[in-house]
């Protein structure tokens, strides 16, 4: 504490020390010869002393003011400019391009000048060493680069965590399952997934220790050379799906279990499906039985009575007529529902109609089979279908109505009837009989395979009709199939532009954050760099937050990917000078959402990490003042790189967001933007890091202690 406070007040106190040891030798030369003065010298002399003593305080003062001019000249010609320069010495570590600005006395210029000629050689073999560095990688990048590729092409949901939970690699898949809530966008109370961030934030816990437990339930059982050991289990998300995981492990060098694999599969229309074919049959045999009952009824009440009256009889033969056309319709809707339902039959594959068509003609056309298509083709037709067996069934039929049936000319159309499509084929002549198109459906489409037209059919969900086509010398075989629905949501959502970052398998070995992370590394620690734009500079006289942008630090790496970054509608006006501060509109607020729905979304993107900010005191004060509003509360670390840059630099008179850029060699792209901002404090945060290592500030304790001793520490809004 006494040593902080002599190095800011270096100039006082050396002033005050030359003035005291002038008045020291002043009085080690004047008391000898008071000593030795004769007693009525003495005695003059003393009384001169007092009567003077106005103008030896004169003296005094001109004295302090003469030793205060030649100090300060002093300082600033050698005193502070080598300060600075020791400064910017260190500085050119963390910006090899960085160099120092001549200051100071004739010395001290030569000095700088030949440090300035030893950076430019420094930054040459520097950037030498880079890129040989680079190429020695090249090989390690694209393999990177691959495997970067995959997990963002992979349309299987992939997640892979250490043992402690925390998400080591991910997919675009996985995160538009669990983090968009299905819908491709972040949804108000879903838990954001990032690297470094918990699993157990979006699945439950137990579920997956209880994955955990059976995996080392069956390595124990199996020994080290275990086959593939595997759990899975059934999670619920917040938002509602319904979700299959299955588990396996990841073992480090020597076979311990230090992680593991999920592979997540949304089952959730498969199980509504599921439920709504159950609901289908319940309903469907409740509905038949109570029709069937009155057809028995009135069938035996006429075999009963076979003489009586006609209208008695035709009163039965009405209610035949009647039940047995609710029987029609009861099994009609039922088609339609479960064709509707097909949709989830992940093995089928949606292609146009008019696809399927010129596959079949391409297919079953033969020199004894002419095969086309009618004028009835519906081209906007989408089905869901295995078109590769369904070729061969209809092939399979083509060929047995040309050899046995004498057909050479067959017609295909397509049209749609509500929810089911209705292919086609006709042909000149008579259908074939009960009895044999009943043998051509359930016989096999290859010898020892039990796939037949009947089969295939029914998995899916058509049915098949044969009578006279339009005319009574033309027969139509009719398969209807259920018409493929538009997309949801999560399968149309367009790919992003660009790349995140999916993997940073070095987590592996960075332990939990959560106890005793005032003494991690600065260099260990995941951090959430934010920045905020409001309507003015006073938040206790009513100024708002109008945008929030924020981005997360993990493991030492700025993943521009995981931001945040939300406009905010405010329930003032803004001024015109904050409008030409951050270049926001009222336009560009409207239809926003309040500040009570967005910051609890931000408290959730920066759970679990460090805050960061350029005068963090302002931002903070502001989030302070809605706590009772918001009933959000922020409890975690805050650092400063105001005041790390004041701590790391205290002889540089600007420490503003750009002027702290210039000096690390950072570029300032989007100034005024929140999330410009706060990419630019990131990069400057992460440069800062070594720096302050320089000078044994490596723990997250000793910075906020160093940053306490600042001068800006103690500004208050």
């Amino acid at each position: 504490m006494i040593r902080t406070w002599i190095a800011g007040h270096r100039f006082g106190v050396t002033l005050a020390l030359l003035f005291l040891a002038q008045l020291l030798l002043a009085g080690a030369i004047l008391l000898p010869l008071a000593i030795d003065l004769p007693d009525a010298q003495r005695t003059w002399l003393r009384a001169l002393l007092l009567q003077r003593g106005a103008l030896w305080i004169a003296l005094a003062l001109l004295l302090l003011l003469g030793l205060g001019i030649g100090l300060k000249a002093l300082f600033d010609a050698y005193l502070t400019p080598v300060a600075r320069l020791a400064e910017d010495a260190v500085l050119l570590a963390a910006n090899p391009g960085h160099r120092i600005a001549p200051q100071g006395a004739r010395d001290v210029r030569v000095l700088v000048d030949k440090l300035n000629l030893l950076a430019a050689s420094h930054q040459a073999v520097h950037d030498d060493v880079q890129a040989r560095i680079a190429l020695a990688n090249r090989a390690l990048a694209e393999e990177k680069n691959r495997l970067a590729a995959l997990m963002a092409e992979l349309a299987l949901s992939v997640l892979v965590c250490n043992i402690e939970g925390r998400i080591l690699l991910y997919n675009d898949s996985a995160r538009q399952l669990l983090e968009a809530g299905g819908a491709g966008a972040p949804v108000a109370g879903a838990a954001a997934i990032g690297l470094g961030r918990s699993v157990f934030g979006v699945i439950e816990r137990g579920l997956i220790l209880h994955a955990l437990e059976q995996l080392q339930h069956q390595l124990r059982e199996g020994g080290a050379g275990a086959a593939r050991p595997v759990s899975g289990f059934v999670a619920t998300l917040s938002q509602g799906q319904i979700v299959r995981a299955h588990m396996a492990p990841v073992f480090d060098n020597v076979h311990t279990l230090n992680g593991f694999v999920l592979t997540l599969e949304d089952i959730t229309r498969n199980v509504e499906a599921d439920n709504r074919r159950d609901a289908l049959l319940q309903s469907l045999t409740q509905d038949a039985r109570a029709t069937l009952a009155n057809l028995l009824a009135a069938v035996e009440t006429i075999q009963a009575f076979p003489d009586m009256n006609a209208g008695k009889r035709a009163q039965l033969t009405g209610i035949i007529d009647d039940e047995s056309q609710r029987l029609v319709g009861q099994i009609g809707r039922a088609v339609d529902q479960r064709g509707a339902g097909m949709d989830s039959h992940q093995e089928l594959e949606e292609m146009r109609g008019a696809d399927l068509l010129a596959l079949l003609l391409r297919r079953i056309g033969s020199p004894s089979l002419s095969v086309a298509a009618s004028d009835a083709v519906d081209a906007t037709l989408w089905l869901r279908v295995d078109s590769y067996a369904l070729t061969q069934a209809l092939a399979y039929l083509a060929q047995r109505l040309a050899t046995e049936a004498g057909v050479t000319e067959l017609r295909f159309g397509l049209c749609r009837a509500g929810r089911l499509a209705y292919l086609d084929l006709t042909w000149h002549g008579a259908p074939p009989t009960a009895d044999r198109l009943r043998a051509w459906e359930n016989a096999p489409l290859q010898a020892g395979a039990a796939l037949s037209l009947s089969t295939l059919m029914a998995r899916q969900g058509g049915e098949t009709v044969c009578s006279s086509g339009a005319s009574p010398d033309v027969a139509r075989y009719r398969l209807m199939l259920p018409v493929s629905e538009p997309r949801s949501a999560l399968d149309r959502l367009p790919a992003r532009q660009g790349r995140p970052e999916f993997y940073d398998f070095d987590l592996f070995h960075q332990p939990g954050q959560n106890a005793g992370i005032d003494q991690c590394r600065l260099s260990q620690l995941s951090y959430t760099v934010f920045d905020t734009e409001t309507t003015g500079l006073e938040p206790a006289a009513g100024d708002e937050i109008i945008s929030i942008g924020a981005l997360r630090i993990v493991n030492g790496r700025l993943l521009q990917r995981e931001s945040f970054e939300q406009l905010i509608r405010p329930r003032g006006a803004l001024s015109a000078g904050s409008i030409a501060v951050h270049g926001i509109t009222h336009a560009m607020l409207n239809g926003q959402p309040p500040i009570e729905t967005v910051l609890p979304q931000f408290h959730r993107f920066a759970a679990d990490t460090v805050l960061v900010a350029h005068n963090a005191a302002f931002d903070m004060k502001f989030l302070q003042m809605l706590e009772e509003r918001t009933g959000t509360v922020f409890t975690q670390p805050v650092l400063d790189t105001l005041l790390l840059s004041q701590v790391i630099h205290p002889h540089q008179a600007e420490h503003s967001l750009e002027a702290i850029a210039s000096r690390l060699g950072v570029a300032v792209i989007g100034r005024h933007t929140a999330l410009g901002d706060a990419i630019v404090t990131g990069e400057i945060f992460l440069r800062m890091i070594p720096l302050l290592a320089e000078k044994s500030i490596v723990t997250l304790k000793d910075a906020r202690d160093a940053a306490q001793q600042t001068l800006y520490a103690r500004v208050r809004y």
